[in-house]
């Protein structure tokens, strides 16, 4: 007959998330079958060994849970980790305290899984004169984190592409410092009308993302066309020069099932829709297809 200790391996084994208990003293105490799957790394390797260096990252919750008094609050963060035939393996992770009935620490749980799609997200283009990498990582943890709550069946949210029709032109005219001090007037506009937990963040050279928690494709919309007048209401002036400002919008509403990138591709090709009939208006994305509005 099995005792305790075998019957909460053999379920911690059924889980489809990796899951890693670490001990206080940092050695790995447990590593179940999808944390093999996942990093190619063995129970039998690690067991009673410190986690090796290209899952260090996993070690970052771990640290982050010695002066906690409980479970982590959040549904997790991104983490990168290399996978032991060498690739890199995006990941969402959650950690958790272990402690006595006393409160005293006795290790760390950590729960994670892949995130495949990280790699696929369309985002903005980049050159090499605007540094927007650290707001994109952000923006980029934030979003797998809604996604994987709407995919567990978490409210509505959609998302918003926002360039601004100047940018480029701009940006050749008056120079590199012109274009970042506008869109930051854009940025700081756009700000002024986020519902709470909404977030906002560049995404490319010239463009935005906002995360919204719209209920409706149509709300959606409408949300966006209020953000759109804010932005056109943004006064920039550049030695002397006043700059009138619009912004082209792409607006999609996540679906069940729909891959997270592909809800971004929707986003960009409504933005591109929206640029290309002109500037300065929304195009929502609905189904599969792109809406010019009449």
């Amino acid at each position: 007959m099995m005792d305790r200790t075998e019957l909460l391996e053999a379920a911690l084994d059924c889980l489809p998330e990796g899951m890693a208990i670490v001990g206080a003293e940092g050695k790995v105490a447990f590593w179940n079958q999808a944390a093999e799957a996942i990093t190619g790394y063995t129970g039998a390797e690690l067991t009673e060994r410190p986690i090796p260096h290209a899952l260090e990252l996993l070690l970052e919750g771990v640290r982050h849970e010695e002066a906690q008094a409980g479970p982590r609050s959040g549904r997790g963060a991104i983490a990168w980790m290399r996978h032991k035939l060498g690739h890199d393996v995006p990941a969402m992770v959650r950690t958790m305290a272990l402690r006595d009935g006393m409160g005293g620490r006795l290790g760390t749980a950590v729960i994670f899984h892949p995130a495949e799609s990280l790699d696929a997200l369309p985002r903005g283009e980049s050159g090499d004169g605007v540094d927007v990498k650290v707001s994109q990582v952000d923006l980029e943890d934030r979003l797998m984190a809604e996604y994987e709550d709407f995919a567990s069946g978490g409210p509505p949210f959609g998302t918003l592409w926002i360039a601004v029709d100047q940018a480029q032109a701009l940006r050749k005219t008056h120079g590199a410092a012109a274009c970042e001090a506008m869109l930051g007037k854009v940025e700081r506009a756009l700000a002024q009308g986020l519902r709470p937990a909404e977030d906002l963040g560049r995404w490319g050279d010239d463009e935005f993302l906002i995360i919204s928690h719209e209920r409706t494709p149509e709300m959606l919309a409408a949300h966006a066309q209020r953000l759109a007048g804010l932005a056109r209401t943004a006064e920039f002036r550049w030695w002397g020069d006043r700059v009138s400002l619009t912004v082209s919008i792409g607006a999609a509403q996540a679906q069940a099932g729909e891959p997270l990138a592909r809800l971004l591709e929707r986003a960009r090709d409504a933005m591109a829709a929206s640029a290309d009939a002109g500037g300065n208006r929304i195009t929502p994305a609905q189904g599969g297809q792109v809406c010019l509005p009449s």
